[in-house]
């Protein structure tokens, strides 16, 4: 076989197990619903997630079983290959499709064990760096040490940045001096957990760096800047010497204070858990992972979920995590609205509000205080037209340069 793969057999064990356990979990959403409708409720009654009894509880145990064997027999069956046969570079598609689904599903793929898991490295041209000095020098040519980590979104990956032949890492490193590396992560996780790690990550990275370190800038794009921030709060707590070198963030797009569609999935999930008919759905709005809740108000730290629903509908109770001290903020947020109207200024990109991207709040202790200067809105713009349009790039770089 030549090329690179877009499915490989550790894929087929982790698609199978989620197959069987989205079988099984349709199969316990059926029965509750059978059983609520059984007991002929009233409209807004109070729910129950009984299961059903007899020779209709029989049924739908054995279906439960028999996916469970199906499972345990696909699994069985692949797994003696994949040390042999899974050791080639994978497609873009199917990196796009694991990060998609880190993203959606990433906690419980993590907890499950599922082999589709997506495990937190630095990368360049998507293969990981191995963090020893030597690994580091002979896979990056001439390395500077002007150092640029780019953090990708929620459900992407760092092959991402390059869009329509343009990366904002590659420009820097031609334009500008910059050695970019490329955090790739399980964007399903608490955006705390992911900080976390990432300050490690960091922390180790600049320890085995091959030249001496001048500078650090963190790039994040959407999810990509929170994850930065949490890094550097939790880098702070732990004594990380990686926060001496970091001079610049550069934040695109991301929801400071929270995006709408994870408010509004919230809302749904409300909605569905009022009446007995519909309660059992409300379990679909729950397979989305700590990461998209997260996403909610822009949770950064532990105890912002530690000891709470995810789900339940609440008021912003999060910390507030001020920017980290001495380092040069910039926020660009961009907007669908083709210039500076009323709608222009209080829209968005589609997916975050240009307020959240700005990192301005109604309660003035949240508001995260960029310059003017250091603020930029890119009219006419998606989301995604952050990673690629030249008006963008040329922003970073006047900042950065």
């Amino acid at each position: 076989m030549t090329g690179k793969p877009h499915v490989r057999l550790s894929d087929l064990r982790g698609y199978s197990r989620l197959a069987v356990e989205a079988t099984i979990g349709v199969t316990g959403l059926v029965e509750t619903m059978h059983h609520n409708i059984a007991r002929a409720p009233g409209i807004l009654s109070t729910p129950t997630q009984e299961r059903t009894k007899g020779i209709t509880g029989l049924v739908y145990r054995i279906i439960r079983g028999v996916m469970h064997l199906v499972g345990g027999g696909i699994d069985a069956v692949l797994a003696p290959f994949v040390p042999h046969l899974d050791h080639r570079a994978s497609s873009a598609e199917r990196e796009a499709l694991l990060a998609a689904l880190n993203g959606v599903l990433g906690d419980h793929i993590a907890a499950s064990g599922n082999p589709l898991e997506i495990l937190m490295r630095l990368r360049r041209d998507g293969q990981p760096l191995k963090l020893s000095r030597q690994a580091l020098a002979a896979a990056i040519p001439q390395p500077s040490g002007k150092v640029l980590l780019l953090a990708h979104g929620l459900c992407m990956n760092d092959l991402q940045w390059r869009r329509k032949g343009h990366d904002h890492g590659a420009a820097l490193a031609a334009d500008a001096g910059f050695t970019p590396v490329y955090l790739h992560y399980n964007s399903g996780f608490h955006i705390s957990t992911n900080g976390r790690a990432l300050a490690e990550l960091i922390e180790t990275l600049l320890q085995v760096w091959p030249v001496p370190v001048d500078e650090l800038v963190l790039l994040g794009h959407s999810m990509g800047g929170l994850v930065s921030r949490s890094a550097c709060h939790y880098g702070k707590i732990a004594g990380h010497d990686w926060l001496r070198h970091l001079r610049k963030i550069v934040f695109l797009g991301t929801p400071h204070h929270g995006a709408p569609l994870e408010k509004g999935g919230n809302w749904v999930d409300v909605l569905l858990g009022v009446s007995p008919y519909t309660a059992a759905l409300a379990r679909l709005g729950k397979i989305r992972s700590a990461g998209i809740t997260d996403l909610r108000h822009g949770s950064l730290l532990d105890e912002d979920w530690e000891q709470r629903d995810r789900f339940a509908r609440s008021t912003d109770q999060r910390s507030a995590v001020p920017l980290p001290d001495g380092v040069q903020c910039y926020t660009a947020g961009a907007s669908i609205a083709k210039r500076a109207s009323a709608l222009g200024r209080l829209g968005g990109d589609g997916f975050v509000p240009l307020g959240s991207a700005l990192g301005r709040h109604a309660d003035p202790g949240r508001t995260l205080p960029f310059p003017e200067s250091q603020q930029w809105i890119g009219y006419g713009m998606s989301h995604f037209d952050l990673l690629e349009r030249s008006e963008v790039y040329e922003r970073i770089h006047r900042w950065l340069c």
